[in-house]
């Protein structure tokens, strides 16, 4: 049964490639949501999936790409929202 979280990465996670990093562990994993940079520097990302998965995907969001330096992952238990069919990059800005 799918589950869904929500994720506020911290530390230098703008400006290093990490959306587009989270959106591709995201895929490999089969996961579905969106991940956007947020106003206070920080990611939010959201991600549907089974409980085995979503631990495997916070694992790489605490260690980022290259180039970033994560200094805290926040996770939060989320309701399931069915209109994410894939996983995505919300908020080109």
């Amino acid at each position: 049964m799918d589950i869904a979280k929500k994720y506020v990465v911290s530390g230098r996670v703008q400006g290093v490639g990490f959306r587009f990093f989270v959106e591709r562990v995201a895929n490999q994993l089969g996961l579905r949501g969106y991940v956007r940079n947020l106003d206070d520097g920080k990611l939010e990302a959201y991600a549907i999936g089974s409980e085995a998965l979503l631990e495997e995907f916070q694992r790489h969001l605490a260690e980022g790409p290259r180039g970033a330096r994560v200094t805290g992952v926040e996770a939060s238990e989320a309701a399931v929202n069915n209109r994410y069919k894939r996983f995505e990059i919300e908020g080109f800005w």
